[in-house]
């Protein structure tokens, strides 16, 4: 009996992964990634083989420890699940990946003639030729689904031909969920669930449209700056097939071992299985839902991963094919988790780790010195604006106008600068700046409203002033006047 119990759990090791004490390399991978970036909470694991090492640290926005079952957004992770759930498609000969769009979904259509030649495949490469250039990703509010994802696409252009260059466009993603629910007459949701999830035992995991849907179990992210975290709601977006997916570091476990061949080998076929994980035509290095990518910085690509960033989650998951060693992180907060992953690998495979440093520590810092430096000088400009009007009573006015053009560029360059850095001109990315980079909305926000301010302030004490110096002078009334008078 004895043996046969040994013999059991040794099968059970094999087909699930056997949990092993932590690597103190990689304890000290995870601290140290923690310490630079300030995350509160990291649930990492490193396979090997058959056995699986977690590493649990910190806390979830609701307070409590992180265990392998909390609950994380795994942001564009989510991609490999898309890419799945469209190859089981393949599989079952509902879909060919060659497939031109408009024959899997009648009804998709653009303003450029050149829509027609998108296949299924370009748009899981990234090659189909959407851009952010000619379809803003970031509109607000952002559609609610995949089917208004699609038809919103109606009035765009392409910026490629199809299948001639690479760009990461998550629109892509939403287009492939939106051929599953067309094909398969389900919701995106419910078919990843029946197709994909329960088959592999992933209990804990779910999807949402939006990227700041409420879930069921789903604790708040956290925004991080200068090392000070802040539970927070996730930044409003489309997520639905690029990036919804919400999981715990127990089933991301199984989902990689799926993707290694090791776990769930009949819920698809090895040879799509394999098309997943394979570099595609002018696709820069991107698979389908994976991307080639090295363990080093010089190095060769070897392994195979995804990241995931939101604003306030972050993840990554890497194997090698040929070693057969995999890495996966998830966090709640921003950061560079994809270094971690590919350390925490690189420590397993004896290549060397890649040092961590967060740039964002230094640019925080400098935005708050800029911060406080601009509003205290122009806080001093409103607060000696009347003695700055009296000094020039008598200026000339393109004088005037020359020494108010200094507060009138601060004013404008506070207002328009979030909606430049991110390459288009809209005022809908003073959204996305407060929620991903929230010292630089602080900066712009001060210099837009104290600039105004000033430059007001300065303005109205010139108009009192000169009111002041050409007012006509009423002569004085003597005593005899007076008399007279009377």
């Amino acid at each position: 009996m004895t043996s046969l119990l040994v013999l059991g759990g040794v099968l059970v090791a094999v087909l699930l992964g056997w949990t092993a004490p932590a690597h103190a390399t990689g304890e000290r991978l995870v601290d140290d990634y923690r310490s630079v970036y300030g995350t509160p909470g990291v649930a990492a694991a490193v396979i090997n083989g058959s056995s699986v090492e977690t590493i649990v640290r910190g806390r979830d926005g609701d307070g409590n420890a992180v265990t392998a079952r909390t609950r994380f957004r795994i942001a564009s992770m989510s991609k490999s699940m898309t890419a799945a759930a469209i190859m089981l498609l393949v599989d079952r000969d509902r879909i060919s990946l060659d497939d031109p769009l408009v024959k899997v979904l009648p009804d998709f259509r653009m303003a450029d003639p050149r829509f027609t030649g998108i296949t299924v495949r370009q748009i899981l490469s990234h090659t189909s030729g959407l851009s952010n250039s000619t379809n803003n990703e970031y509109v607000f509010p952002p559609p609610r689904s995949a089917q208004e994802i699609v038809a919103g696409l109606a009035d765009k252009t392409l910026a490629a031909d199809p299948g001639t260059r690479s760009e990461y466009h998550n629109t892509n993603y939403s287009i492939a969920a939106r051929i599953v629910e067309v094909v398969s007459g389900k919701s995106f949701d419910a078919f990843l669930h029946a197709e994909l999830f329960t088959p592999l035992g992933m209990t804990g995991t779910s999807s949402t449209l939006g990227c700041s849907d409420r879930a069921e179990g789903l604790p708040s992210g956290y925004e991080v700056v200068l090392g000070v975290a802040v539970a927070a709601p996730e930044m409003p977006g489309m997520c639905v097939g690029n990036g919804g997916v919400i999981s715990t570091l127990d089933d991301m476990v199984r989902w990689l071992r799926f993707n290694q061949g090791t776990f769930g080998a009949d819920l698809l076929s090895a040879g799509s299985l394999a098309e997943l994980h394979t570099v595609q035509p002018k696709a820069g290095g991107y698979a389908l839902g994976w991307q080639s990518r090295p363990v080093a910085a010089d190095a060769p690509p070897s392994v195979i991963g995804h990241g995931g960033t939101l604003a306030t989650w972050t993840g990554d998951m890497v194997f090698s094919p040929k070693t057969g060693v995999a890495a996966l992180v998830l966090t709640n907060s921003g950061g560079d988790p994809g270094l971690l992953s590919t350390n925490l690998l690189a420590e397993r495979i004896g290549a060397p780790a890649t040092p961590m440093s967060n740039p964002l520590t230094v640019v925080n810092a400098v935005l708050l010195g800029l911060t406080v430096g601009m509003a205290a000088l122009l806080v001093t400009a409103v607060v000696r604006a009347r003695r700055w009007a009296s000094r020039r009573r008598a200026a000339r006015r393109p004088r005037l106008v020359l020494r108010l053009v200094p507060l009138a560029l601060v004013t404008v360059l506070g207002a328009v600068l979030p909606t430049l850095i991110w390459g288009a001109f809209s005022f809908q990315y003073w959204i996305v700046t407060a929620w991903l980079l929230p010292l630089l909305a602080l900066f712009c926000l001060t210099c837009c409203v104290l600039g105004a301010v000033a430059l007001g302030r300065r303005l109205r004490c010139f108009r009192r002033a000169g009111q002041a110096t050409f007012a006509p002078v009423r002569p004085a009334t003597s005593s005899a006047d007076l008399g007279s008078v009377q």
